[in-house]
C-alpha cells in the first residue's frame, strides 16, 4: 500500500512575477539579450543580506563563470522576463558583470576570396 504523501498532487509554488521583480520593468534588449554573458563581480564582500531568494540563486549561479541569460533562465526555471529584470537590477547594484555579445563579423569580399582560390589552384593544380 502507498503512503499518504504519495497520494497528494504535486503542485508547484506559485509566486507572481510582479512580486519577484518588485514591479520593475524589463531592461532594453541592448542591455540584456538572450546571448549576453553574465558573471558575478570579483568583490563578493559587498553582497547585501537583503537579497531575495531568487536574487541569491542568480548570484550563486553566476559565481561559477560566464553564463548566457538564456542559460541562467534555464537553470533557474524562472520566466525569461523575470530573469532579465533581476539580472539588470543586480548589474546596476554592482553584483554582476555583463559582457555584450560579440558583433557579427562582416562578410568577406567575394573578389578577394576568388583571388585566393585562383592563387591556390595555380599553385597546387
Amino acid at each position: 500500500m502507498t503512503g499518504f504523501d504519495e497520494l497528494e498532487p504535486q503542485t508547484p509554488e506559485l509566486v507572481r512575477p510582479y512580486v519577484i521583480t518588485k514591479g520593475r520593468r524589463l531592461p532594453d534588449e541592448e542591455q540584456l539579450s538572450l546571448i549576453t554573458l553574465v558573471t558575478a563581480a570579483a568583490d563578493q564582500q559587498q553582497r547585501p543580506t537583503r537579497l531575495s531568494p531568487e536574487e541569491q540563486k542568480l548570484l550563486e549561479l553566476c559565481e561559477a563563470g560566464y553564463l548566457s541569460v538564456a542559460e541562467i533562465a534555464g537553470h533557474t526555471q524562472l520566466p525569461l522576463g523575470v530573469v532579465k529584470i533581476l539580472l539588470a537590477a543586480l548589474t546596476e547594484g554592482g553584483y554582476l558583470i555583463t559582457r555584450p555579445p560579440v558583433q557579427r563579423a562582416p562578410l568577406a569580399d567575394r573578389d578577394i576570396l576568388e583571388e585566393v582560390l585562383n592563387g591556390l589552384r595555380a599553385k597546387f593544380g
